[in-house]
């Protein structure tokens, strides 16, 4: 399971010119699955995005998480992040897992963060979704599990 991570001061996810999610200061989260990944692959990310330290603190060191901020989530499914570019210039997508396992595993992620933590934000699952952000450093970051 991949995420990027960026750290944003707004963002926000369209479909089909409604609204489907939207933060204020946060983290846009690009949730990516293989398929090799499980429920303990989502709780093991879960766990990374919520005690990830890329706010600063009063001496402008990275030291604070999304709730020491009281920041939001934005998650969005992204299988271009499994995308093979080592055989020419069009991507393959081999290792992103199947949408029916996919879906299941953003689905999963969502419920447990809401469960664990309160609001979460997220686009639709397959959808055309246009995503716009303002990137607050910039500041990304790539997890994997």
């Amino acid at each position: 399971m991949r995420g990027i991570i960026q750290r944003v001061q707004y963002a926000k996810c369209v479909v089909d010119g409604k609204t489907t999610g939207e933060i204020g200061k946060g983290f846009l989260l690009l949730l990516g699955v293989t398929h090799s990944d499980t429920k303990e692959s989502v709780e093991k990310l879960v766990e990374k995005v919520h005690k990830l330290r890329i706010f600063e603190d009063e001496n402008g060191k990275t030291n604070r998480s999304l709730a020491d901020v009281n920041g939001q989530l934005l998650v969005i499914s992204q299988f271009t992040l499994y995308a093979d570019t080592s055989r020419g210039a069009r991507p393959g997508f081999e290792q992103a897992a199947k949408a029916p396992q996919a879906n299941e595993l953003y689905e999963y992620f969502l419920s447990r963060w809401q469960s664990l933590y309160g609001d979460v934000q997220h686009g639709i699952f397959g959808a055309d979704m246009k995503v716009s952000l303002l990137n607050d450093g910039p500041f990304t970051v790539m997890l994997e599990v």
